[in-house]
This record gives C-alpha cells, structure tokens and sequence, in this order.
C-alpha cells in the first residue's frame, strides 16, 4: 500500500499523481456532453452547402493526426499500466484507469470539435482551450515528479508520461493558432470566411477532398452513395459533378503552364521536358503517394517482427528481459519487457495492420486521382490539338481516326496507370531491401543466400517478362489489324453481300484472328510461365534458406526454432508480393516510356506540323483560357459585316492536288463553281476556309489591306480564321451530331420559331420529320443512322440556312435529293431566303441548268481556274465551253443519295459460359502447402520440398490449363460471332448500330480472350487460399469459429452492397468512355464543317463535360474499391487480433505448441489478401461474363436462308445466260414486323433490255433492286430469271451472277487491283478496260504502282466522284448478263456522266441493264421506264409513249427537269 502514502506531500505521490490526470478528462466529459446531445440550435452557416462536410478551422488534418497519434500513446499507456499492475500484489486501479478515461476523453474531443467546426461555432472552443491546458499542465506535474524521483527513460511509463504531455502541449498551440487566425472568442470581430465554391454547389457529390480526416482515410462519406445503389441504380445524375480541382479544364490549364515552364530560351530536347512538365504538374500528389507507400511498407514488417515475438514469448524458452523496477509503490517495467509479452504484441500488430492498411490505400487513392487527373489534362491537350489539324492529313491517311483514338483511350491509360503503378517503383527495392535485412537479422548468413537465389533468377525473370511484352505487342497488331478488317466487313457488309464476297473478307478476318491466336498463346504461355516464377522464385528462396539454416546450424543452440520459422515465413510473404508485381510494373513501366518517348513526341510533332494555317496570333489563341477566346470569337463576329472574299495568285496543296486560283470580291454574291470530277471544287472551298496547306498567296475576308511583305503574308493568312468570323458551310458529306434533328438544324443558335419553320419548309424537311417516331425531337445517332442519304443532305444545307451569317458555302447540296427537291430547294432556299438576306452564297453544283442565276461563275479543271465571271462573260471568253454547258443545261441534273451507315460506339454486357476451369489440383496444392510451415528439423526437409514443388508445378499446370481452355472458348465465341453476322440478314445492320456490333468484336472479345482467364483463375485461387487459411486458424484455435460468424455476417453484406455499386459504376464509366471517343471522331470527321461555323470552344466545352463524367465515374469507382479494401483490411486485421489474443491463451492454458500458434497467425495475416481478392474478382468476374452473354446473343441471330432448293451443281452453267426478269405479283417487305414496301408488283423485262425506274423519295425504287438478290422477305410473288425462280437458288448462287452499283460508294483499304476484283479472277487487262470504260484510266496511270496503288481506309484518297466511278468499274469488271445501277452517277458532273451513259450503252448492248434514277435524263434512252409510288408500279412503258400523255407523272418529271 505504499503507493497511496502521503507522507512526503501529495504530489510525491504516485497514486494522486494519476488521479490529478483525472481532473482535465472529468471536467471535458461532464462539460461537453450536454452540448453534444441537447446542441446548439440554429448557429449553422447561413450559406446553402454540404453542413457536415465545411471545414472551417486551420490545422484540421494536423488536429487529427495529433489526436489520433494521443490515442494510441494512451492505448500503450493503459496496457503499461496492466502489465505493470501484474507485478503487483493488489490490484492499482490508477494505473490504467485514468488513462482509460483520458482516451475517452480524447474521443470525445474530437467528436466535439467535428461538430463545432462543421457548424461554425468558434465560441465553444473555450472548452476544449481549457482541457489541453489542464492536461498540458497535470501531465507536465507528473513528468517532473517522475524524474525527480529516478524515474528515466528506462521506464515506459516515463517516456508515455513525457510524449503525453508534449502531444497535450501541441494540441494547445493548435488551439491557440485557431483563435488568434480567425480572431474568435475574445476579439470583436472574428474573421469572415467563404465556404469553397464546390460546396456552395449541391451537385458536387464526389467529398473525398472536403470531408474530415477519419473519413477520408476510411471513406466513410461513401456508406450513403454504396448502400444507396442497393435500393436504385447509380447514373451520372447521382454521382453529380466533378470538383473544380479535379476537373479537366483546370488540371489542362495546371499542365499547360508546366509545358509553358518548360519553353525557355534554351529549349530542352528529346523527351525530358515532358517529363518535367509532367513532373512540374503532377508530381506533388505523386510524392505524397509514395510517402504514403513507403509508411505503408514498413509498418507491414511489424507483423512478422509480433508473430516472432509472440511465439518466442509462449515457447519453453521464454524469458523476460529485465525485471521490473519499484518506485513510488508500483512496479515500472521497461519498453523491452513490455514489448515482451505476448497481449501486447498481439494490440500492437492489430493497431499496425490498421494503419498500414489505412496508408497503403491512402497511397492507391492519391496515385490514381492524380492518373486519372493527368489523363483528362492529356485528352484535353490532345482535343486542342485536332481542332488545329489540317484535314488534308485525314484523307491521305497520314492519320486516321483510329489512331487518334487509340491515342486517346489506349496510350493516356497507360500513362495514367503508370502513374499509379508509380509508389510501387519506388516503394518496392526498398520494400525488398527491408525484408532481406530483417531476414538477415533472424537467419544469418542463411537469408543472403536465399537473397542471392532471388538475385540469380531474376534475369530468367526479366526474360519472361520481356518476351511477353513482344508477344502483347505482337498480339495487338494482330488485334488491330482484325478490328481494321472487321471495321471494313461491317461497312461495307451490304456491297458484299450483293457481290457474294462475304466469304472472301470472312476468309481475311478468319486468317487474321488465326495469327491473333497464335500470339495469344504465346501470350498465356509466357503469363503462365511469369506466374509459375512469382510463386517459384519466392519458395525456392525459402528452401535454399531453411536447408542451409538446417544443415549449417543442426544439433546447436541456433537450430532453427519456431520464432524464427514462422517470422522468417512470414516476412516471405511480405516479399512474395513485390516480387510478384515486379514484372507487371517494370512492363508497365516501359510501355509508358515508350507512349511518352515515341508515341506521345511523334503525335506532338506530327500534329503541330500539320496545322490549318493559323500562324502568330493562332498559336498564341491555344494557350490562352476560354473566356478570352470566347470574347475574341464574339468580338470576329461583330465585324462580319459586308463580308467579302478575295484572294491574289494563291497556290494551295492537299496530298498530291496542287492548284492556283484568282478570285476577285464575292461580296453579297450567288457564285457557283462547277467543274469535272476531281479538279478541285470542294478543294476550293476548303481553302477559302483555310483548311490546306498554303503554299503562297493571300485569301482576304472583310476587306482587309494586302501586303506582300512576307510578315503581313502571316498575318493575312492568320486573319483567315481571326477576322473571317462565322461561315454557314454545308459539306459535300453530311456531317451531323449525335442529337435530335432540331439540334442538328440550330447548331447552338437561339430557338425562333418563325426562321425554324421557314427553313424547315425550304428544306421539305416536314413530310420526313413527321414519320419519325419523335418528330424533330428524335434522336438521329452518330452520322444520321437512322436517316436516309437525302434527308441528312437537307439537315446538312437547313443548318447552313438557319444561321445568321453573312456568307454561306455549299459544298454539292443536290447530290443526294431528286430533281423536285434540289428545284425547290434552289428557288426557295438560296434565289429567295438567302438573297433576300443579301448573304454571300458560294455553291458547288454538277447542275448546269442553274448557271443563269449565278452572279459569278467559277470553272474548275485540274486543280486551276479555267475561267471566271458571269454567264454572258464566260460566253464571249470561252465560246466553246459555253456550248458545252448550253447542251448539258438542256438536261436534268440529279445527284445521287449519300448512304453511309455509322458506328456508334455503345458499351453492352451479359452472359455465362465460361464458370469452371480450375480442378481440385489446386485446392489440394493449397491445402498441403499450408502445411508446410511445421517442421523444426531436418527430418521434415524433404517433405517441404516435396510439397513445394508440388505446389509450383500445379500452378504452372493450373495457369496453362485456365489459359488455353479460354482461347479455345474465345476462339468458337469468335468464329461463330463472325460467321453469324456474315450470314445475318441486313435487317440486323439496319438496326443495329454498327459500333455495338463492332464493339462485340473488339472490347467483348478482348475481354474473353484476356481478362476472363486470368479473372477467374485469381477467384479460383484466392477462394481456395482463404478457405484454406481459415481452416488452418480454426483448426490451431477452434474458438475463432465464434468469432467468425459476424465477421462473415459483415463481409457478405460489405460484398453485397460493394458488388451493386461496383457494377453499376464500371457500367457508367463504360458508357460515359463511349461518348468521349465518339466525341473525339466526331469532331475529326467534322473538323471542316465546326472551324467554319467557328464552334470550335462550344465543341471543346462539350468534351470538357464528356471527360468531367467519364473521370468522376472513375473517382467513384476508384473511391468503392478503396471503401471496400480498407474494410476488408479491418475486417483481416480484426481476423489477426482474435487469432491471436485466443490463440495466445489457448497456448498458456492448455500447452498449445508453439508451431501451431505461428502456423495460424502466419494464415491469418493473409486472410484480409484473400477477402480483398475474392470480392474485387467477383464483382470483376459478373462484369466480364457480361460479355459472352452480349456475344452469345448476338450468335443466336437468325441467318439469311443461304440454301435453296437446287444446288450450286444443278444451276446451268452460264446462268443467266440472256437476262430475261419475269416479276409475279411480288410483295415483300425488310421484316416480318414491318408493311410491305413492295405491292403485288408486276413486270417483264426482256433480255438486253435497258429499264428506267424513277420515283420519288420512298416510292420503292431501291427496295425493287434489292429484291432482285433476294435482300427482302417475300410474301407473296415470284421472281423469274431466264426461266429459274430465285427463290429456289442457293442465295450466294445468285448473288454472285447479277452486278449493281449502289448509290453508296464503297472502297475498302488495299489496292485498286483489289477493289476492283476481290476474287483475283480477271486479268490486268480486263481491270484496265474496266476502268476506261469508268473514265478512270488517266487518274490510276498518274499513280505510283498503277493497279496495285494504295487506296486508303474508306477511299479518302479519292474525290467522292472518283469513289463513285471506282464503283462503276468494279460492277464492268464482272461482266454479268444484267446490271443494276442505283442512282450510280450521283456525284459525277453532267459532261462525266454523258459520256458514261454512252459508254455503258455500248459496252452492255446486248445485256439487261436496270437504272434507278432521280434525274430523269439519264432514263431518258432506255427501252423501258417503270414509274413507282408507294410501292406499286404506277406507269411501265416506253418512255416516247409516257411522254406523249401530258397527263402521265413521268411526263411531269421531264417537264419539271427543264
């Protein structure tokens, strides 16, 4: 009772000495809980924010990590204090319990202060002022009195009494520095603060960087978003908006001005100033991450240090260190002796798995906020970049969309992972060093050689993870390869299907997908082998060690024990880890060298090389905000009065075009320019517009003075895109938005009602708008999907008109519209509203019968101005030219629809077929493996060779078997995906976005093909694993079962929730990826169009918010899995704590061995791996199934009836021999859902006969060709040819005999020997007559190679004139007895297409010959005309007898072309 004497005065007493303590924690308690639980009413912030998430005082982070690090001062204190008291012989309540009160105390004041801080109330801090200082002082009474008697820094209590007192102190000053910054409390005026702009906003949602310290390291703020998702799925509405910090436009703005940094005087060269920049930028965040990492990485060796410990302090030979020492009546013990007993250690390594865990994540989450920020400042960059590229760079292929994108979505990726994978480079030597030493330290010279082991193999290593880097290179040309020809197949799968040349290109993509395989395997290969070396390299480390710790130390006093063993085991599963992601983070490491030193300079370059003229003042304009350049662009608008264009002698190239014009004041003008096919029209336009390389002179917009001083040239040239201000131009190829049709016709202009409809009635848009299911409110898809050609032109030339600019420029409006819209569009579009206006109108026209109204007139040819001015000029300049117009006016001058199918890239998930792989081989390797452990002696040597040899090789055996099984699947899904969408009737294309059928192809297969093996393997494993270690700690200590039952109760209902919203948000982050890339390709195939119209800051402040929800889909997503690891984490650490506090006491009371307790903490420290595993891999696992489920759906399309009722053998040979076409009463229609678009139609067309059908818009003309290929379902009818019914025929029978030409004109990637003969059957001369006949002979000739000239993807190496008569000249090469012609010289001029009717009146004399037509003329010499309407024949006869009834609609045809 020596302790409660107070002989020698109060304060030289120990007992009062801790009851002083008392005092600060009474009077915090008893003041504080009132106000906690009645509150403090209405004092909250006036401002509408986020209450609970406003942290208004200074030092908030350093206030939490001061308490938390008093937390776990006075846990140590209360735990001293037991293990003091146990020397004693009463119990000293003293010891413990004021520190017990006190860490309540310490709870209680930073719950206190959280809810004073967020409810903006300075004035109580008056109570928590008073606690530190009465803590401060009754600690700092304590400390002196201690040293006063002896007490010193041998004695724990000492050091807990002085650390105590310094935390105290600090938390005073920190209170002090709150009250003396805002000037609360005693000052008349507290110091007013704004809350930040992101939480004034309620639709900022994502609070990671706002919310208090204990919720941001344990995400609690996201137990609301995860719980929520269970009751109604998660969209971008619910995850909100992005922070300001985190948002494309600032972190763009952030790595603008490191790149800006970077440009001194002295540039730096090569790729290190992009590192700088980088570094300058990002690196930051990035330096916290890895601190984080390497806190992380040393509080994971405590747990094999407290394993050693533990089973040291229950073996045999256990003894404590120093013995306590007595002073003032109670025992003192030293850190060494308290560090010494088992409990202790077991709280210790409990307390240390919370926080490494809690910092390790810590590191994940910084790390990939700060890839994910530096992917969207990349994207933007990139974006800024494209709307500067020249055009003429597309269309000869110097760069393609694809490659962009790649650029966009593949290479950022990598660069955004690296820097994720970042902490790890730096963290994992030192990680590796740290347990070599610590293993040194416990095993001798034994750990060196094991670390020497490790050194050997790692070369073999690094040579499997070299060789599998060339093989996924090697993989991913393959891969993009079959995708370019797969992208190329569905484009153009209804041009191959009416050739019969599926097969062909099947055969190609077959071949492809046959050399993808190949390298995948060698691929799973060199993984499995990568993975058989993560697991061998580790374990033959450790028999190298334990059989020479064995041998050297057998029979003397350093045998190997089980302290040792199990610590040594332990600190190898710390290593396995970094040794397993070496590979995996050097590769990583190395294509994201590789993006930025090769990909990411070249596109830099290649881009800047290559930009629209915009020199000075347009460099200048990227890097200024877009505010500024919204005030510039509005300021070039308001001088966009009396517009003008001129240009002096100018000579412009795009590819091989070269051209030099003169063009004098266009001001307020109608001017046509017309001109053959190829002689640069459309090349005209685009150079007023500034879109081609200028080569030298000056184009002038708004009057500006000329110079030619070469300074001024810039200038001038600048001022084509500074001054020009806003021009309406309409493209020759329909460029539309992924919007409604009003959108597309407003184009961000004000609504008004009265120019809406006017515009929409020029446009005859209104019959066309009523039929669709939204009316102008339908959304049309990426390029007009589901419009025809026509009326996509008509959106096109109603988005010119309705602006309010002064000059307009149609590129070719009429192409695809019949002869009474292009009339009426003519005379009451551009001759009324657009005069009316008084604008400037610049039109690219075929049609001659036009020319008299023109103001000026500009004849094209070969890339030069023949001549210029108006008609009667041209007359008496150019007499002979003028003839030539003179006849071609007499004719009517229609061109034909522009057809082109989309891609619309849509993310979709489903399916399940692919869910056992993995046999009992593994499950047994495990189960013996986790045996391993217990051996104390050489005897058991062998044994543990024998298991882990056996456990490696099942897992090489296990890997390959997982790896192959899943090509093999991957490989039928394929074939059998590829061969159904062959076989597929068109009604699925039509349909069906081309970009989900694409995307099937590309992401899903990926998906199968790479990441479902390797998913489900890594489920497999670790399911097994953590079985297995529960079964090991269940079976060392049976009463973990008890506590097992709510901690598996918890991690369902974690994994249940966690599994929804994971789903969901991959889901959302897929689907906001989609529109991002499409915004990308959108904006390259619309370049022309948005530069003109000056949208490009509308365009980029709408990639802004595609990359905003693309990235906060990914914040969250980041955010759930960190939510769910760091509660797996507490969840395993919990796991360690009740193994080990049972399994300690099971050892002292009933004489447990020591293996047996380092056998189950060794298991258990891996159990919250394991739990992390399974749950990421099973929510990644239901995501990926998704894709065989999509795959597997699309298989079961029903295919075309590709077998008749003859076989090939039995159809006559030279069938159809004369092209006689019996029609009987046929009606068909494009699907069993569907009306019929054809209606008991009846004709005879006999051999060699040529036949005109025309119609207007929707009457059946083209549904009446395609029936002829048995294209459409029939009803009723048949169809006769040369006596055989072709319903009877195999489909690629007939297919294969009949030629057409559609009004699409499709080119496929390859040379023109293939285009033209894709089955290799004609000879050079055949291809040569083919293409004079096509007027194209000159045009191939002055191409390098001739025949075996490249043609770019979709042939954008060629006018769309020239495509057209490529068209013609593939359907002559194959020379078949009838011929169909859709609309087939559409977008050739009058003088070609004269001279092609001849040629092919000629050249097919004696075969049948169909043309569908929309100007009439060039039906006007065939034998026969069929006139249609509403599917049914309407008039069918020869055209002088329809000409001669005045009363006849074809009649009316004629009389309205003229």
């Amino acid at each position: 009772m020596i302790a409660y004497k107070v002989d020698n005065g109060l304060l030289n007493n120990g007992c009062f000495l801790d009851a002083l303590g008392l005092v600060p924690h009474v009077f915090l308690l008893f003041s504080t809980f009132p106000i906690l639980f009645i509150g403090w009413g209405s004092q909250s912030s006036k401002v509408h924010i986020h209450h609970s998430t406003w942290l208004h005082f200074p030092g908030h982070n350093l206030r939490w990590l001061l308490t938390v690090v008093l937390l776990f001062v006075l846990v140590c204190e209360i735990a001293e204090g037991i293990v003091s008291d146990g020397f004693n012989q009463s119990r000293h309540l003293h010891l413990y319990m004021p520190a017990g009160l006190g860490m309540l105390a310490a709870i209680t004041s930073i719950v206190y202060y959280h809810n004073i801080e967020t409810s903006n109330f300075p004035k109580l801090l008056i109570a928590l002022l008073i606690y530190w200082t009465l803590a401060f002082i009754t600690k700092t009474i304590k400390f002196v009195k201690y040293d006063d008697h002896g007490i010193g820094l041998m004695q724990l209590r000492f050091c807990i009494t002085g650390l105590l007192a310094l935390l105290y102190g600090l938390l005073l000053g920190v209170e002090v520095n709150v009250i003396l910054r805002r000037r609360y409390m005693w000052f008349p005026c507290p110091t007013e603060v704004k809350p930040p702009d992101d939480l004034q906003d309620l639709g900022v949602r994502f609070l990671q960087p706002f919310v208090n310290l204990l919720s941001k390291s344990t995400y609690w703020w996201m137990n609301t978003f995860i719980t929520s998702a269970h009751k109604r799925p998660i969209d971008l509405k619910t995850i909100g908006k992005l922070p300001i910090s985190m948002r494309a436009l600032t972190n763009f703005q952030r790595l603008r001005k490191a790149f800006d940094a970077q440009k001194g005087p002295v540039p730096l060269k090569g790729s290190r100033w992009i590192w700088l920049a980088l570094r300058q930028a990002f690196g930051r965040p990035l330096v916290l991450s890895i601190t984080f990492r390497f806190i992380a990485d040393l509080l994971g060796f405590a747990g094999p240090l407290c394993i050693s410990g533990i089973v040291h302090h229950i073996s045999s030979d256990n003894h404590s260190a120093l013995p306590p020492v007595k002073l003032l009546g109670v025992h003192f013990i030293s850190s060494e002796a308290f560090l010494a007993n088992a409990y202790v250690l077991a709280v210790l390594l409990f307390l240390a798995l919370l926080l490494q865990r809690t910092f390790l994540q810590a590191s994940y989450y910084v790390a990939i906020e700060t890839g994910i920020k530096l992917r969207a400042a990349i994207q933007t960059k990139i974006y800024h970049k494209i709307m500067r590229l020249c055009t003429s760079n597309m269309s000869m292929g110097d760069m393609t969309t694809a490659q962009i994108c790649s650029l966009v979505a593949r290479d950022t990726n990598h660069l955004m992972w690296f820097f994720f994978l970042c902490p790890n480079l730096w963290a994992m030597p030192v990680q590796i060093v740290m347990g070599v030493l610590l293993l040194y330290s416990l095993l001798g010279v034994s750990a060196l050689i094991g670390a020497t082991v490790i050194v050997i193999l790692a070369p073999l290593q690094y040579f499997v993870a070299t060789r599998l880097s060339r093989a996924q290179k090697s993989t991913l040309e393959y891969t993009s390869e079959r995708l370019k020809k797969t992208n190329e197949l569905l484009r153009g799968i209804k041009l191959l299907k009416l050739y019969a040349w599926e097969h062909i290109f099947r055969s190609s993509v077959e071949e492809t997908r046959r050399q993808e395989l190949r390298n995948l395997r060698t691929f799973a290969l060199y993984t499995s082998l990568s993975i058989f070396m993560n697991a061998a390299i580790p374990i033959a480390a450790v028999l190298t060690i334990f059989a020479v710790h064995v041998h050297v130390h057998s029979g003397t006093d350093f045998d190997l024990s089980p302290a040792v063993a199990f610590g040594s085991l332990s600190l190898f599963h710390i290593l396995v880890t970094p040794l397993f992601l070496l590979s995996s983070v050097l590769h990583s490491t190395v294509k994201a060298l590789v993006r930025v030193l090769v990909l990411w300079p070249q596109y830099a370059l290649q881009l800047q090389a290559k930009l629209v003229n915009r020199k000075n003042k347009a460099k200048q304009d990227v890097n200024r905000n877009f505010e500024q350049q919204d005030q510039e662009l509005t300021a070039s608008a308001s001088q966009d009065e009396d517009v003008c264009c001129s240009a002096e002698p100018a000579y412009f190239t795009e590819a091989l075009s070269v051209f030099s014009l003169t063009l004098h004041d266009l001001s307020g003008q109608l001017t046509m320019i017309v001109g053959q096919v190829g002689c640069g029209k459309s090349s005209l336009l685009l150079a007023a517009l500034g879109e081609m390389q200028k080569i030298s002179g000056n184009i002038t917009w708004n009057n500006l003075p000329k110079s030619d001083s070469e300074e001024n040239v810039s200038i001038l040239t600048a001022c084509v895109f500074r001054k020009r201000g806003s021009v309406a131009y309409a493209s020759q190829r329909p460029w539309l938005l992924n919007a409604t049709v009003e959108e597309n016709i407003l184009f961000d202009m004000a609504p008004n009602e009265k120019r809406y409809k006017e515009v929409i009635e020029v446009c005859q848009l209104q019959p066309d708008i009523d039929t669709l299911p939204q009316g102008d409110q339908t959304v049309i898809g990426e390029r007009g999907i589901i419009l025809s050609g026509g009326q996509r032109q008509r959106i096109c030339v109603a988005r010119a008109l309705y602006q309010h600019t002064n000059v307009v420029f149609l590129d070719d409006p009429f192409s695809a519209l019949d002869i009474h819209l292009s009339d009426h569009l003519m005379r009451e579009g551009i001759l009324k509203l657009l005069r009316q206006e008084k604008r400037t109108v610049v039109l690219v026209t075929h049609k001659l019968q036009y020319l008299p109204h023109a103001d000026w007139i500009i004849a094209m040819r070969d890339g030069t101005v023949q001549t210029q001015g108006t008609l009667k000029d041209i007359q008496c300049a150019e007499p002979e030219l003028f003839e030539q117009w003179r006849t071609l006016m007499n004719r009517q001058d229609k061109s034909l629809s522009h057809n082109t199918l989309l891609h619309i890239i849509h993310y979709f998930y489903c399916s399940n077929t692919i869910s056992f792989y993995l046999s009992g081989a593994e499950c047994c390797c495990v189960v013996l493996l986790s045996q391993d452990c217990e051996f104390s002696h050489s005897s058991y040597l062998q044994v543990f060779c024998g298991l882990c040899a056996l456990g490696i090789v099942l897992c090489l055996v296990t890997s390959l078997a997982v790896e192959w099984t899943g090509l093999r699947v991957s490989r039928e899904l394929h074939c059998s995906l590829l061969r159904t969408i062959v076989l597929a009737p068109m009604r699925l294309f039509e349909t069906t976005p081309l970009g989900n059928i694409l995307n099937r192809f590309s992401a899903d297969t990926n998906t199968i093909d790479q990441h479902i093996p390797v998913t489900l393997e890594c489920l497999s494993r670790s399911t097994l694993l953590c079985v297995s270690a529960v079964g090991v700690i269940s079976y060392v200590t049976p009463l973990f079962l008890f506590a097992l039952l709510p901690l598996a109760v918890a991690c369902y209902f974690i994994q249940k929730y966690f599994r929804v919203a994971s789903r969901d948000l991959q889901q959302l982050e897929d689907s906001t990826e989609m529109p991002l890339l499409s915004h990308y390709s959108q904006t390259i195939e619309g370049l022309t169009t948005i530069r003109a119209f000056r949208h490009e800051q509308r365009f980029k402040k709408k990639l802004l918010e595609h990359t905003d929800a693309n990235n906060i889909s990914s914040l969250f997503l980041m955010a759930a899995n960190r939510w769910l690891e760091v509660r797996m984490e507490y969840i395993g650490a919990f796991v360690v704590l009740i193994a080990a506090v049972a399994s300690i006491s099971n050892a002292l009371c009933s004489q447990l061995s020591a293996g047996l307790v380092g056998l189950g903490l060794t298991y258990a420290l891996m159990v919250s791996n394991y739990l992390n595993w399974i749950v990421r891999n099973l929510a990644d696992m239901e995501v990926h199934l998704g894709c065989v489920k999509r795959v597997s759906g699309l298989i079961h399309t029903q295919p075309e009836s590709y077998d008749g009722l003859m076989t090939p053998a039995q159809v006559p040979a030279g069938w159809p021999k004369y092209g006689e076409i019996q029609i009987k009463n046929l009606s068909v229609r494009y699907d069993s859902s569907l009306k019929p678009v054809l209606r008991h139609v009846s004709a005879h067309i006999r051999p060699g006969q040529k036949v005109g059908i025309c119609g207007r818009t929707g009457s059946g003309k083209s549904s009446f060709s395609l029936a002829l290929f048995r294209m459409l379902d029939t009803i009723e009818g048949q169809i006769v040819i040369d006596g055989i019914d072709i319903a009877k025929l195999p489909l690629q029978t007939l297919r294969s005999k009949f030629s057409i030409i559609l009004q699409d004109p499709i080119l496929f990637s390859g040379t023109i020997r293939f285009n033209l003969d894709p089955e290799r059957k004609a000879t050079d001369q055949m291809l040569w007559e083919a293409l004079e006949i096509a007027q194209l002979m000159p045009v191939v000739k002055a191409l390098p190679g001739g025949l075996d000239a490249m043609v770019t993807e979709g042939g954008e190496n060629f006018s769309q004139g020239q495509r057209q008569l490529f068209c013609l000249a593939r359907a002559f090469v194959r020379k078949s007895s009838i011929l169909i012609m859709d609309e087939a010289t559409a977008s050739i001029d009058m003088a070609t297409e004269s001279i092609l009717q001849k040629v092919v009146m000629t050249a097919f004399a004696d075969r049948t010959v169909v043309t569908i037509a929309h100007r009439v003329h060039t039906i006007l010499g065939s034998d026969v005309v069929i006139v249609m309407k509403h599917g049914a024949i309407l008039e069918y006869d020869e055209p002088d007898v329809l000409l001669e009834q005045k009363d006849s609609v074809f009649s009316a045809f004629v009389r309205a072309d003229k």
